[in-house]
């Protein structure tokens, strides 16, 4: 029986990681074991580690490390914590391999944990680029420090294969979001509505409006440029998640909560929907709107249209449902009013998913399972051949 243990220290990232986890917890070659941290241990940010516990999972070793301040500063302060706690985790566990999705530096500290303490890592979502966070050199460091890559489209795992990996090692197997999406039973729109306490109506965009942290303009006057072109929409609703724990998330959340309380009847703000609510919103949603993998991964698999703001996500691949449009008012108003109009609502309904194959995590269980885990610390750099040009 192979000892895998799931790292999880944010929400978004726990949704994803959730059906590769249930198979983990029910196939008898495997003791699943849950390492939790970050924001899933914030009263901030929702306190999240319940809702891990009440989809009936056992969670092994709590470790908190977020500080009180979200600078730059304060975010490496967290990530020393990390380091040290979830080595400490893991010679208590001792598992024989670590699944980690994902760049945030959470996710850092916890590979960086893991190969000095001798675990081969599972990597998923690497290869891909966004330009305008911080992730971006994250998640190029996790896959060096990792053993077995499951990438989420053919060009993400060539890229992973350029970065020296060895092409036995890294597999195409597809994004576990969409699998989310078609293995839940989403909540009616009445449903939901009553349940959250917000009418959404048939125009309300699901706004997510994370810290663009390689983007010289500060996280506040980012956030400030978004809600200035809100101020010219009147005729849509705005239900808001909060943003994550990067620098300057502390602030945008403070800017989305007076926006609400200011706003009453046309927006609406949570920390955290969990995944059910926060799927079934995005179903009825108009459009995503923001800055958040979720509008590039997700939304265009449910036919949803999706606005995509600023420089956070660039560099990943797209489908046709997505607008891309620059942290501008006039270009956020102008992209939303084609995003929410009939005609592409329509046209996004028809898209096809890049991201999409069937049975991702079933896939993923599979290869775990024929891993050697004896050997996963044993990496050669794979060369580019002589004969391969690069420009």
């Amino acid at each position: 029986m192979k000892k895998v243990c799931v790292f999880t220290g944010t929400r978004a990232e726990y949704g994803l990681l959730s059906p590769l986890m249930r198979l983990l917890d029910h196939d008898a070659d495997f003791q699943l074991q849950l390492l939790v941290s970050g924001t899933h241990l914030s009263s901030e940010h929702g306190m999240t580690c319940r809702v891990i516990e009440e989809d009936g999972f056992s969670i092994d070793e709590k470790i908190d490390i977020m500080s009180d301040d979200d600078s730059a500063a304060g975010v490496c302060e967290s990530m020393g914590r990390g380091v040290s706690g979830y080595g400490a985790a893991l010679g208590r566990l001792n598992p024989d391999l670590f699944v980690i999705l994902g760049d945030r530096f959470e996710a850092l500290a916890a590979a960086s944990a893991a190969a000095v303490c001798g675990v081969p890592v599972v990597h998923l979502h690497g290869g891909e680029t966004t330009l305008g966070a911080m992730d971006e050199v994250f998640r190029h460091a996790i896959t060096k420090l990792s053993s077995l890559h499951f990438a989420a489209t053919d060009q993400y795992r060539r890229r992973i294969i350029q970065m020296g990996e060895s092409p036995d090692r890294v597999f195409n197997v597809g994004a576990l979001g969409l699998e989310n999406v078609s293995r839940l039973e989403l909540m009616p729109q009445a449903d939901l509505e009553k349940d959250i306490g917000f009418v959404m109506g048939d125009s309300c965009l699901l706004v997510t409006f994370h810290p663009a942290t390689m983007d010289t303009l500060p996280a506040r006057e980012q956030m400030q440029v978004f809600l200035d072109a809100l101020g010219g929409l009147d005729d849509v609703k705005v239900l808001f998640t909060k943003a994550n724990a990067d620098a300057g998330g502390r602030e945008i959340n403070n800017m989305i909560d007076e926006y609400a309380a200011s706003h009453p009847e046309q927006a609406a703000a949570y920390t955290s929907l969990g995944l059910l609510r926060y799927l079934s919103a995005m179903s009825h949603a108009a459009a995503v709107v923001g800055n958040s993998s979720s509008g590039i991964i997700e939304a265009p698999g449910m036919g949803t249209p999706t606005v995509n703001i600023g420089s956070r996500q660039e560099g990943r691949v797209r489908a046709d449902s997505i607008i891309d449009c620059g942290l501008d008012v006039n270009a956020i108003r102008g992209a939303v009013k084609k995003a929410v109009s009939p005609e592409f609502r329509a046209s996004a309904k028809d898209v096809v998913s890049p991201y999409y194959q069937e049975n991702t995590a079933q896939k993923m269980v599979q290869l775990i399972k024929d891993f050697n885990p004896d050997k996963g610390l044993c990496k050669t750099f794979h060369d580019i051949p002589e004969d391969v040009t690069i420009s």
